[in-house]
């Protein structure tokens, strides 16, 4: 099929923003809607300008994996869930938010919008995993609000990240590598990865080097191509490296022995067989029609069923 284009959604940044972004409505149920509302208004914007062929809703199946935690314990430990706080795979969620979830899972299951998650991984590995996949097959777009997935742009590749912590899904910053050269001051999105471990991400619990701000890491990694190559060139005793700077990265080796296992996505996850196309029908009218009388949803359905053009 020519002009393919896939669209990979990073779904629980995107029903997070709804719930914060939407003002709350109660449905016929009695539940709270606006974040269900607010995803699948967003489904329908991205597929309205972008008209993919194939969409995929990326999901955390555990959004704090063992492998990443084992790495750096620290990472994502200021979300852990207390004893008297609501859960969503164990991570801290408004109780107003949680009990939408499983409509959203019910709801792309009507349409026939493909879900992916995967024991063991976030959605941020699926999404890794998934471009991957597709890489030589079709240009992707990665949808969401998090900085961590900057690092699988390629603009060989035809792989973009359509940001929405700013704009939105109607105005999201599309993030190439003249993006990320202009904001950040590394070339490719592997080197955005090898920039973020040094400098730390506070909001994952991830320390980076101390004294090695974002300017320094990339400016460092810019210097010697890779973090790898950065870490040969120290150890070598490459005398540009010295004092201070010098001092700051050898303390900070321990880290830097485990951080790329948590801040790089996973690329070869084994992922379930899935249709990735967009749906040519409703997959599920009975439950559709449920889902849209008992939640009030008639007009969000509606509008993802005009956009997918299956009406």
């Amino acid at each position: 099929m020519p002009n393919q284009r896939a669209l990979l959604l990073d779904s629980a940044s995107l029903y997070f923003r709804a719930f914060f972004g939407v003002p709350e409505v109660i449905g016929p149920s009695g539940v709270p809607t606006n974040a269900v509302r607010g995803f699948l208004d967003m489904i329908a914007s991205l597929v309205e300008r972008g008209r993919p062929t194939h969409l995929v809703a990326c999901w955390d199946n555990d959004w704090r994996p063992a492998f990443r935690v084992e790495a750096i314990p620290s990472y994502k430990a200021h979300r852990v869930a207390g004893a008297s706080d609501e859960a969503l795979n164990g991570e801290t969620v408004p109780e107003a938010l949680s009990v939408q979830v499983p409509i959203i899972v019910d709801a792309l299951a009507a349409l026939g919008i493909a879900r992916v998650g995967i024991d063991g991984h976030e959605a941020d590995d699926v999404i890794g995993t998934l471009t991957t996949t597709l890489t030589g097959q079709m240009p992707v777009d990665v949808v969401t609000g998090d900085r961590d997935l900057f690092q699988l742009v390629d603009d060989a590749n035809a792989i973009r990240v359509l940001y929405t912590a700013r704009g939105g899904v109607r105005s999201p910053d599309v993030v190439d590598e003249a993006f990320i050269a202009e904001k950040y001051g590394v070339s490719t999105g592997a080197a955005y990865a090898d920039m973020a471990v040094l400098r730390g991400d506070a909001s994952d619990g991830l320390p980076g080097v101390a004294g090695i701000g974002e300017k320094t890491a990339a400016k460092l990694i810019t210097t010697y191509g890779s973090l790898a190559a950065l870490r040969a060139a120290l150890d070598g005793g490459d005398p540009a490296l010295k004092g201070a700077q010098r001092a700051r990265l050898e303390a900070g080796a321990a880290y830097l022995d485990v951080a790329p296992r948590v801040v790089e996505v996973v690329r070869d996850a084994t992922l379930p067989e899935v249709d990735m196309a967009l749906p040519s029908a409703v997959a599920d009218p009975t439950l559709m029609s449920r889902l849209a009388i008992e939640h009030g949803l008639t007009s969000s359905f509606d509008r993802v069923v005009t956009a997918l053009r299956i009406g």
